[in-house]
């Protein structure tokens, strides 16, 4: 196998080619790259056995064949080469070495068998539509900052997308939630998405389809079954197993009784949220909002550091509501008010039930914020 691709080419892909090859090293071969020069192309794939991607490149292929090579150690190399340099790589075949030349560097890598390298097959994706980029960046974007972290309930490490119906027609769903915060964000259903399966994209996943959303065309190919969804992006594929479990009935969470109503400028509020918790470190310390008509009081409280109070008054707060005290996780918060573009809303019923939280100019986007004891 011999052939030569310019670095720029070859660098775009072997970074999205790279963070999805395993790291761990339990399986050498998982941490391999494999060039495919065959058909006048340049195909190169990675797996970690839950995700594969494959990204088609130019290139000059003098000799047809395939390879497997670190795929880190390759990116590195590649990366450090000057731009504008043409890169050939060159395999004789066997176990010999994997030769690597661009102007007067050279360097030569150690192969695996292309024989030991795994296929994650795809099988019959039944369900296939088209999705906007930026809608599907939005969708992410604003739901993935509440996926659960904790392995014990896997169900809960990915994003749940499914299509449901409301009065204004069928609308396509992504939903997550960490048992403290939920994230709900909605668009209309694609053509083509009307019967497919609700499913619950991995964490991993959804963060390697949102780099690629970043460089990639206007629309994105999504096919789905029970156990896997498959997205292409331009000339890259990107293939992954589902989490297999239920995901809870969200609906139940969220309150349909909250009628106290705070409006307020996400930048007020979020900077006022960073300057009160600035007094403690602690993670886990509420930030308290005391609410009386047309007045808002932040405050927190360190037994180490002392007390932070900020009020935010009627030229930047509506609130009519009775009198009441509720706290939040300063982070929890900011996670919320970071995915609002500018006035942010929040729907209260008491000290100790779900909070709604809203973006005032997007109504596409809802969240459920679980209190604190203050």
């Amino acid at each position: 196998m011999k052939f030569t691709a310019g670095r720029a080419t070859l660098l775009k892909a072997l970074a999205h080619i790279q963070s999805v090859a395993e790291k761990r090293n339990t399986i050498p071969i998982l941490a391999n790259v494999l060039l495919d020069a065959n058909n006048g192309s340049l195909s190169l794939t990675a797996t970690d056995m839950e995700i594969a991607i494959v990204e088609d490149v130019p290139a000059e292929i003098h000799t047809p064949g395939s390879v497997t090579a670190p795929a880190a150690v390759l990116y590195e190399i590649v990366r450090k080469l000057p731009d504008g340099v043409d890169v050939e790589l060159s395999h004789p075949g066997g176990e010999a070495q994997l030769d690597l030349r661009a102007g007067r560097y050279a360097t030569r890598l150690n192969a695996l068998p292309v024989d030991d390298f795994p296929s994650m097959v795809a099988g019959d994706l039944p369900h296939q539509f088209r999705l906007n980029s930026g809608v599907l960046k939005s969708l992410i974007d604003r739901s993935r900052f509440a996926i659960s972290t904790e392995e014990t309930r896997y169900y809960l490490n990915g994003i749940y997308m499914h299509v449901t119906e409301s009065d204004g027609g069928g609308l396509l769903r992504a939903v997550a939630t960490d048992g403290h915060r939920l994230a709900r964000v909605e668009t209309e259903v694609p053509s083509g998405a009307a019967g497919m399966p609700g499913v619950i994209i991995p964490r991993k996943t959804v963060a390697e389809i949102r780099k690629l959303l970043d460089e990639g065309p206007d629309e994105v190919e999504v096919s789905v079954s029970d156990t896997r969804i498959q997205f292409t992006v331009g000339s890259v594929t990107l293939t992954s197993k589902l989490i297999d479990g239920t995901f809870p009935e969200y609906e139940r969470v969220i309150p349909k009784a909250n009628d106290r109503i705070l409006r307020v400028g996400k930048k007020d509020f979020s900077d006022a949220v960073a300057r009160v918790a600035a007094i403690s470190q602690e993670r886990s310390r509420p930030v308290k909002l005391i609410l009386s008509r047309d007045l808002l009081i932040l405050s927190a409280t360190s037994s180490d550091q002392g007390t932070a109070k900020e009020e935010l008054d009627d030229t930047r707060v509506s609130y009519d509501g009775d009198d009441m005290e509720i706290g939040f996780q300063a982070r929890y918060l900011n996670d919320i008010t970071d995915q609002v573009s500018k006035n942010v809303e929040f729907v209260f019923a008491d000290s100790a039930a779900p909070t709604i939280v809203r973006d005032v100019d997007s109504p596409s986007a809802l969240y459920v914020l679980m209190p604190m004891r203050v």
